[in-house]
């Protein structure tokens, strides 16, 4: 059945290319991606795909179904851009890859008594993707593995990244002021304070903790005292857990500047934050050596991305891999660059997509075809998240 859904493949290879091309060519910002979605929803009713519009009220997400029963195998589209420079992530081979995938394994699931393809469509990844939303919302409680590949300028197999926890701390002044006053403090005083204690605060932070992208804002002119001033950022770690003891000191401590200069103080999250991705070694074995066998060879070991990722927190719900994937053969070319972004149409890039989703989609005909390597990849998963507690 392998070599079925490879020769489907071929057959509409020009419908995937055409696809990423058009993503490419009309780039659009997160949750705006109205063009990306309404092709990909009109390429999966053309396949018999049953498919929800507007999941979750989310204007360009949907969830799209074939098959009945389980094993359910779940495949994930993005497709939003950089806000002025296009595809420089490559979301438009994510769509690719996972549509190439989804649309051939479709071919053959039929012959099975059970199982179900689903493709779910995720906007917004550049801003507070709704993948999160949507772990929230239970979406992937009743899916067995969910499966997805990322474009790269390295072949590499699945590994872990990091947990990405945003912070916001509003102080407000407890009186107005127009001008400067001795003895009394201003909202962008206790901001400018918070700033230079947390550059000393991250002196105690253990190993490849962070704080990154602070950024600092008020509404006022320069020549009037701000009544309310933000400052924004995010806390980046290895473990969520540990992301969520750097917020409690940071808590306290902005807490502590409210006190001394008599200033109100609140503290949330702007946006929902991002798990670490729990690795699962079995299904990335699996994918790997799928991915051998298409022509692939050269693949590097797990990469550990420093980048928060929003299906890690996906992956402490339902077994997940996050494989890399090389569209490029130039050595120049760097990721999240405009170079990059016109790579991901190159000649280079079809080849590549296209193994890749052959790949993907032997994956998850293997799942189907061996209830015992299902049951392998889920004991891993079961194994790894039965000790885990993130309460924060």
């Amino acid at each position: 059945m392998k070599q079925e859904m490879i020769s489907y493949l071929q057959t509409i290879k020009e419908d995937i290319f055409n696809l990423s091309k058009y993503l490419y060519e009309n780039p659009e910002e997160s949750f705006y991606e109205y063009k990306a979605y309404n092709y990909l929803i009109k390429m999966l009713k053309e396949h018999n795909f049953k498919v929800t519009e507007n999941y979750l009220e989310i204007p360009t997400a949907f969830y799209a179904e074939y098959g009945s029963g389980h094993p359910k195998i779940c495949y994930i589209c993005e497709y939003d851009a950089a806000t002025k420079e296009g595809h420089i992530t490559g979301h438009n081979l994510i769509s690719a890859m996972s549509m190439g995938a989804a649309l051939s394994l479709s071919k053959v699931i039929d012959k099975f008594k059970s199982g179900t393809i689903i493709v779910l469509g995720c906007p917004g990844e550049f801003i507070s993707s709704s993948k999160v939303t949507m772990t929230k919302q239970g979406t992937f409680e009743d899916i067995d593995v969910v499966l997805m590949a990322h474009p790269d300028i390295e072949n590499h197999e699945s590994g872990t990244s990091m947990a990405l926890l945003p912070i916001k701390i509003k102080y407000t002044s407890k009186n107005t002021l127009t001008y400067s006053q001795d003895g009394v403090y201003s909202s962008l005083d206790a901001c400018y304070f918070i700033f230079n204690a947390i550059s000393f605060l991250k002196n105690g932070f253990k190993k490849n903790c962070y704080i990154d992208n602070i950024i600092i804002k008020n509404n006022s002119s320069p020549d009037v005292i701000p009544k309310e001033s933000t400052i924004e950022f995010y806390i980046r770690a290895p473990k969520m857990t540990q992301a969520c003891e750097i917020e409690k000191k940071i808590e306290q401590l902005a807490n502590t500047v409210s006190n001394l200069m008599e200033i109100i103080c609140e503290t949330s999250r702007p946006s929902l934050p991002y798990d670490e991705i729990i690795p699962n070694n079995t299904l990335s074995r699996i994918f790997s050596h799928n991915l051998k066998e298409v022509g692939i060879i050269d693949i590097g070991d797990a990469k550990n991305s420093l980048a928060g990722i929003s299906i890690g927190t996906v992956s402490h719900v339902v077994p997940c891999i996050h494989p890399y994937i090389s569209i490029t053969d130039d050595k120049s070319i760097k990721y999240s660059s405009l170079e990059f972004a016109k790579a991901t149409v190159s000649n280079y890039a079809k080849d590549t997509i296209l193994k890749a989703a052959s790949a993907l989609a032997m994956t998850g005909l293997d799942l189907l075809e061996k209830e015992s390597l299902l049951q392998e990849v889920k004991s891993e998963f079961y194994k790894n998240v039965q000790n885990l507690k993130i309460n924060c």
